[in-house]
């Protein structure tokens, strides 16, 4: 009969079972439906610098990257994001052998799980997490061993006790990402140098999400991990313009590690995409050339609008803990009197006109992250007025 599978056996991979639609489409399309305002999903409603886009607009019309362009990146890209590491933290990589462009920083994640896992390794990734982690564990026959931030002081934090305990005998590698999303939270000097002393003391590898590198406020400071002592040699560090440079569109992430590792991941990711984003790869790469007066821009527009927020959340009711880094702002809802992060997100639309994602979605263990609500302030500054406007009739 027309439609119907030739055994019993469900047609998903088991390993995919338990991943449905993303949240982020689900909250997307609830805010499509409604007219909401959407500060679900983290993508700005601006583009980035004109001189950025005018650059994929020139490579275009010059023929650059409308073929296949090079399996690990074009070579101006290559060269682009070593200088970046050089530049930005010291860290010398030959562009030729240690650089990896990839579809963005999600591909980055799946090749580098894929490449590095085999079935039955566990990997310690700390939770709340971005939802790709987890996907991305399970097409790689890994064991996803959750250790959880929690909140202190008015973020979150990590207990090193609660993750040196988590390794045994089968962890194969770490999964850090800082600055972190959901939470905000930007690993501190001494949280990072323990880390990098459990990876070498049990000879882990380390994969390293930092895509969030430039979002940092306040007294925070980015760190890579591959700048610890015996860290450059097994970590595979994560980078991505879309966060920084405001094109999420155009899917440009790339890789950074020693040859081996790069050559590893390399060899996955070209079953995935093999190539992608041509011409937006010598756009990134004037990018990643700007002054430093566009970070540090960049940085003070966000932290405005973070403080903009954060006090609308405020008012508003929430207990808001205020980020040191991302663009996303995480709330407590039980001081409103709600405690199913799923179920306010899912009404709030039609009782403020707003959409948010729940937190329990980042977490393995659903009650742990049941009261957690995450906004996005990477918006206009109209937009967060009137979606703060909006909130405080709660």
């Amino acid at each position: 009969m027309a439609g119907m599978t030739s055994s019993a056996r469900p047609p998903l991979n088991r390993r995919f079972a338990e991943f449905g639609t993303t949240i982020f489409a689900e909250m997307s399309a609830l805010a499509a439906r409604t007219g909401s305002i959407n500060l679900g999903q983290g993508f700005p409603d601006t583009d980035g610098p004109d001189e950025v886009r005018e650059a994929a607009v020139h490579a275009l019309r010059e023929g650059r990257g409308n073929q296949y362009p090079p399996g690990p990146g074009v070579p101006e890209l290559r060269t682009a994001i070593a200088a970046h590491q050089e530049h930005r933290y010291g860290l010398v990589h030959d562009p030729d052998t240690e650089v990896l462009v990839t579809a963005g920083a999600t591909e980055a994640i799946a090749a580098a799980l894929l490449a590095l896992l085999e079935p039955g390794d566990e990997v310690i990734a700390f939770e709340p997490y971005y939802d790709s982690y987890a996907a991305s564990i399970a097409m790689a026959g890994g064991t996803r061993v959750p250790v959880t931030l929690r909140p202190h002081e008015g973020g979150f934090r990590l207990d090193l006790d609660e993750l040196r305990a988590a390794v045994t005998d089968r962890t194969r590698l770490l999964l850090v990402n800082t600055p972190h999303n959901p939470t905000g939270a930007v690993l501190t000097r001494e949280e990072l140098s323990a880390i990098a002393a459990l990876a070498v003391e049990r000879d882990l590898l380390v994969v390293t999400d930092e895509v969030y590198e430039h979002l940092v406020f306040d007294d925070a400071e980015h760190l890579p991990l591959a700048t610890f002592p015996g860290m450059r040699e097994r970590t595979v560090t994560i980078g991505s313009a879309g966060k920084t440079f405001s094109f999420t569109g155009w899917k440009v992430g790339w890789v950074t590690a020693t040859p081996e590792l790069v050559g590893a991941v390399r060899a996955v990711k070209q079953f995935l995409t093999y190539v992608a984003s041509g011409p937006f790869q010598y756009a990134v790469a004037e990018a990643l050339a700007l002054p430093d007066s566009y970070f540090t821009a960049l940085r003070a527009d966000l932290l405005a609008k973070r403080d903009l927020l954060a006090a609308g959340l405020t008012e508003a009711g929430f207990e808001v803990f205020r980020p040191a880094g991302t663009y996303f702002i995480t709330t407590d809802i039980r001081p409103l009197g709600e405690k199913d992060g799923f179920a306010f997100c899912r009404v709030l639309p039609e009782r403020a006109g707003v959409v948010a994602i729940p937190n329990a979605v980042f977490y393995d263990d659903r009650e742990a992250g049941a009261p957690f609500v995450r906004f996005a302030f990477c918006k206009r500054e109209g937009v967060l007025r009137e979606a703060a406007d909006r909130l405080r009739r709660l």
